[in-house]
């Protein structure tokens, strides 16, 4: 999959596409409907299939102090679009100015002239335009006034109820994380490099490899059991904290895995670490012993949980 500047016009041999259009963050069910129906009408007349998203999330540029709310980085997300098999992906870039445009001027500027769309695929509840004026049902006229195919794929239900970002949350928020993962279709997944932290964690034989949580929303504090997935392809498990880590001073906000029967170093490396299950909440304890013979309970918990994944 091509991964195409956002600020500049498509290249030629991706113009004339059937073009997914949509924030997607998470990526669930429901976004994969939608792309999935862009990608078959591409390919049942022989057209690209191109997924086009935001970067900044729009609800960050409108709201920058709201609390983190991501599902998903640019970057997962465009790693998504290339494993569901899209020819090309591209983030328009969310400022003041993209902000601004009126419908009419974003159709005409944006999936005309930039992208060269030839159809465009929606969820039904996808807005466009300044103040969020347009609509599907105005999608679809600008559409076919410039010649354009225009379809919108209806919500998705799953688990009773419909799928969306907005459940996941729900369900990363109560620790619930077989629910999110069946609306994900995925375990949730934290990405980053991995930070140099205390070192506390190998005074007691547990050394743990520290992720920053920085915009994904915060799943319920606690221990889980996890996979690790390296640049070179190597899938870790083990057990993490994801927390503030209430038995040191000061507080840190921290996702801190540590993988079972592992002695490499990790450090500056870049790593995903999927959510399993989580096992129990964060507790502080009265001494670092105490606390090593329950991360020891922990990891046996988290074996049992992972050998049933």
């Amino acid at each position: 999959m091509k991964r195409l500047p956002g600020d500049r016009p498509v290249p030629a041999d991706l113009r004339g596409a059937v073009v997914a259009l949509g924030n997607f963050d998470g990526f669930h069910v429901g976004h994969q409907a939608v792309v999935g129906r862009a990608l078959a009408l591409a390919r049942a007349s022989g057209r690209p299939a191109l997924v086009a998203t935001f970067d900044p999330h729009p609800a960050r540029l409108f709201r920058p102090d709201a609390p983190p709310f991501l599902l998903t980085t640019i970057d997962q997300r465009l790693d998504l679009f290339d494993a569901f098999g899209m020819d090309g992906a591209l983030a328009l870039p969310f400022d003041h100015a993209l902000a601004a445009l009126g419908a009419e001027r974003f159709m005409a500027e944006w999936i005309q002239a930039r992208i060269g769309a030839s159809a465009l695929v929606t969820g039904e509840d996808f807005t466009f335009g300044k103040d969020r004026e347009g609509n599907t049902a105005l999608l679809a006229q600008l559409a076919h006034a410039s010649g354009m195919d225009a379809e919108v794929v209806a919500p998705v239900e799953h688990d009773g109820a419909i799928a969306s970002s907005t459940r996941i949350r729900a369900h990363l928020k109560a620790g619930e994380m077989d629910a999110a993962q069946r609306l994900l279709t995925r375990p949730f997944t934290i990405a980053g490099r991995v930070q140099h932290g205390d070192k506390i964690g190998r005074t007691i034989g547990y050394p743990t490899a520290n992720l920053a949580l920085g915009d994904y929303l915060r799943p319920a504090y606690g221990i889980y059991a996890v996979r690790g997935r390296l640049a070179d392809g190597r899938v870790l498990e083990g057990a993490a904290n994801l927390g503030i880590r209430p038995q040191f001073d000061p507080p840190k906000e921290l996702l801190e895995p540590y993988f079972f029967d592992f002695s490499g170093d990790l450090y500056d490396q870049p790593l995903g670490v999927e959510l399993v299950a989580r096992i129990r909440p964060e507790a502080k304890f009265d001494s670092l012993a105490a606390l090593a013979v329950q991360m020891e309970a922990d990891c046996i918990e988290a074996r049992r949980i992972l050998a049933a994944h």
